[in-house]
């Protein structure tokens, strides 16, 4: 359809402004990650924060996960568990923020609409598969503490690859049903993303297609991964409390504590930040919020993690001690 038929024939206006609506809504491919471009004079602090930040998340889960392995003391299902959540966290880390550090470092802030998707999904897998770990190793430690006499039968090695299968692959189903829905979406409006990833809400606002199943399937899907693995550390620490407040001795109690004490930081970290983004209706979602609590369980928590299991940890802190001595 050319300039000279469009001018001499008024009448096919309606038709090409048609046509140029569907082309706008179905060509453009890539979305813009405008999260911490409104600042340019903060860049390089943030380019030089953001990298510390990841260094030292992959060094500190990486001997965490070196630390357990090598060591025959640690072949237990609790430091399996912690492996995996380790594991979980550089995999986590490594889907967000190279392509956040590239962004800043060539101030070229696009991502391509499949680059988009394959980064969504692996985020919400890799979070679903912390949350799932999370509730693992809270009953885990239940039935260590209550349960001390029936743990070797309880928690033995087919049951701890199965609650590891299980945990990666209903993240795996869940991430994946809810990306597949998201790639059927039209996006006709701007394709500016007020993030520094493609995350759920964010892009979900950006959609031009009719989201109320998306947004049930959603809701539905944050109950059963969010509330069902909460409610397991709920009950399970109900029970460890009620179980360390009948211990006569003081010491005891110390110990018990000490043993949870890093699982519970972790988990009030996780949780606090996830419901503050999560748990409200996308017409609500604020960029700004969405944007901090974000930094804390995409950047923060992954980094603290082994540091809240190896320094309140006496036999993690010995494990890491004779791995470096020995390198």
């Amino acid at each position: 359809m050319n300039p000279e038929e469009t001018t001499a024939n008024p009448s096919i206006w309606p038709l090409r402004q048609s046509y140029q609506e569907i082309r706008n809504r179905t060509s453009i491919s890539d979305f813009l990650l405008l999260g911490f471009s409104q600042h340019p004079e903060q860049q390089p602090l943030l380019f030089g924060l953001f990298l510390a930040v990841y260094l030292v998340t992959m060094l500190g889960n990486l001997l965490i996960i070196l630390a357990i392995s090598s060591d025959p003391h640690l072949h237990t299902p609790m430091y399996f568990f912690l492996a995996n959540l380790s594991f979980t966290d550089t995999c986590f880390s490594c889907t967000i923020i190279p392509k956040v550090l590239l962004n800043i470092l060539t101030q070229h802030y696009t991502i391509s609409h499949t680059g988009c998707l394959v980064q969504m999904f692996f985020f919400m897998e890799l979070a679903l598969l912390d949350d799932f770990l999370l509730a693992v190793m809270a009953y885990d430690r239940y039935v260590a503490i209550c349960l001390p006499l029936h743990y070797t039968t309880i928690m033995g090695p087919q049951r701890c690859l199965l609650l590891v299968a299980a945990s990666w692959l209903s993240s795996h189903l869940l991430a994946f049903s809810l990306c597949l829905l998201m790639s059927q979406f039209s996006f006709c409006a701007s394709h500016s993303i007020p993030h520094f990833f493609c995350d759920l809400l964010p892009l979900l606002k950006l959609a031009c297609s009719d989201t109320r199943i998306f947004q049930l399937m959603m809701f539905a899907e944050a109950a059963l991964s969010g509330v069902v693995p909460l409610t397991c550390v709920l009950v399970s620490y109900a029970h460890i409390i009620h179980t360390i407040l009948r211990i006569p001795s003081a010491g005891g109690k110390h110990k018990v504590f000490s043993t949870c004490g890093s699982h519970l930081t972790v988990v009030t970290l996780f949780y606090g930040t996830v419901f503050l983004v999560y748990f409200q209706p996308s017409s609500s979602y604020s960029a700004d919020t969405g944007m901090a609590a974000s930094v804390v369980y995409t950047m923060v928590t992954p980094m603290l993690n082994p540091f809240i299991y190896s320094l309140r940890n006496r036999h993690m802190k010995g494990a890491l001690w004779r791995l470096l001595v020995h390198k």
